[in-house]
């Protein structure tokens, strides 16, 4: 079986949540401190290994193309002003090793939709996805842990963790053969799309990460549009866990949703806290407001 190379980082998103902020600029650009969405997503997938980036992109994208793609003016500019911390970091920010392409996703169908865009590139391989609105704060990262699962089983791989029964409704929940507490991998039996927490079959939800094997494409291709005339990756997972092995993987970390204004400001409180520059006196700041 062939090592996890690929990654696919679906982008296309309106990111409705946080207008006026996304009305011109992509939510997956929005800075967590000094590093955008897009770019925690795509260091951890570099971390587990992976050298292909697959964007699936949409209109008012092209800032995240701009970001991964060489600056000549900005770095010129850096240069020439001996400013060589900053110029590493510009030109750090992906490895000469890695390769990014991008792939326009003509209409907004959905999750299931735009990991389909990807087929021409993936291809007959297993591969990742990854939503940048789940940051997650690990070590190693959560997709370093799953590809360690992939290569042991050849298994697809969901990312979970438990979440409060009332939130079932926000995830594509996942039952499991067992115990859902165990901290393993498990098989999982059964996946539904925003469950009402009355008809959940567990609290254990997918969290943005995912290994697939190449045969979900098949499965895509012939599920059924939903609400919206969506195509669920849920549904086809639905499928494939019928003929093949799905885990269920609780990683160890700290998940962020980025795709609410809450969790991205916990997000920026937590990452700041810990940001080599600014920590300490961020910590000595928020310890102020909090005596007030």
């Amino acid at each position: 079986m062939k090592k996890i190379t690929k990654a696919v980082f679906p982008v296309a998103g309106m990111g409705t949540r946080f207008l006026p902020a996304t009305k011109a600029s992509p939510k997956e650009m929005l800075p967590v401190v000094d590093k955008p969405l897009i770019q925690y997503a795509v260091e951890e997938a570099i971390a587990a290994g992976i050298t292909e980036l697959i964007f699936i992109t949409g209109r008012n994208k092209r800032s995240i193309e701009d970001h991964f793609d060489k600056a000549y003016e900005l770095e010129t500019e850096l240069e020439n002003k001996n400013k060589q911390k900053l110029l590493d970091i510009v030109q750090g920010i992906i490895p000469r090793s890695v390769t990014c392409i991008y792939i326009r996703q003509p209409v907004a169908l959905g999750l299931g939709h735009a990991v389909l865009c990807a087929q021409p590139v993936v291809g007959d391989e297993p591969f990742a996805v990854i939503l940048a609105d789940d940051l997650i704060d690990a070590e190693p990262g959560a997709m370093e842990q799953m590809v360690e699962v992939f290569d042991e089983t050849h298994a697809s791989v969901l990312g979970v963790e438990t979440v409060a029964p009332e939130d079932t409704g926000s995830y594509g929940i996942v039952k499991v053969e067992g115990d859902a507490s165990g901290t393993g991998a498990q098989r999982v039996v059964q996946i539904v799309e925003k469950p009402r927490p009355e008809n959940a079959p567990s609290n254990l939800a997918v969290v943005g990460r995912y290994i697939l094997t190449p045969r979900i494409f098949d499965k895509l291709l012939n599920t059924t549009a939903g609400a919206g005339g969506e195509i669920q990756l849920t549904d086809g997972i639905a499928a494939l866990l019928r003929e093949e092995p799905v885990l269920a993987l609780p990683f160890s970390g700290t998940r962020f949703d980025c795709g609410s204004k809450l969790g991205y400001l916990k997000a920026t409180v937590s990452y700041g806290l810990k940001h080599h520059e600014v920590g300490g006196e961020f910590a000595d700041y928020l310890a102020k407001l909090g005596s007030q």
